[in-house]
């Protein structure tokens, strides 16, 4: 497991990508948390679906965005530092898309947010 941490660390590509990406998902996390108790019991999440119930979830479901995009960052990261050594550009874009990932995903909840409350 140090191997692979230490890999990804001697790139700085994938180092900050990495590391914003972490910390958007802190802030990401942190701002659902201090905006949950404001919000109704149902929210508008599921924007692609025909107008009216179908688009509503529970305030919980606020939570299934910061929950995949954490989960897609975790396999791109265990993915970059298996595949650094032979592929170094792959692992540099899969750091770039993890930033990416976060990066939209915050921004989607922040605006959500701002729009309910």
């Amino acid at each position: 497991m140090n191997v692979l941490i230490n890999r990804l660390t001697s790139d700085k590509i994938i180092r900050l990508g990495t590391l914003v990406a972490i910390g958007l998902l802190f802030f990401h996390l942190g701002f659902i948390l201090l905006n949950l108790n404001r919000l109704p019991p149902v929210i508008p999440i599921y924007n692609q679906l025909p107008w009216g119930q179908a688009r509503l979830g529970e305030k919980l479901q606020v939570f299934f965005p910061f929950l995949l995009v954490t989960g897609m960052v975790l396999l791109n990261t265990i993915i970059a530092a298996a595949l650094y050594e032979r592929m170094p550009l792959v692992s540099r874009i899969l750091g770039i898309t993890n930033l990416l990932l976060s990066l939209l995903s915050a921004i989607f909840i922040v605006r959500m947010m701002q729009l309910i409350i």
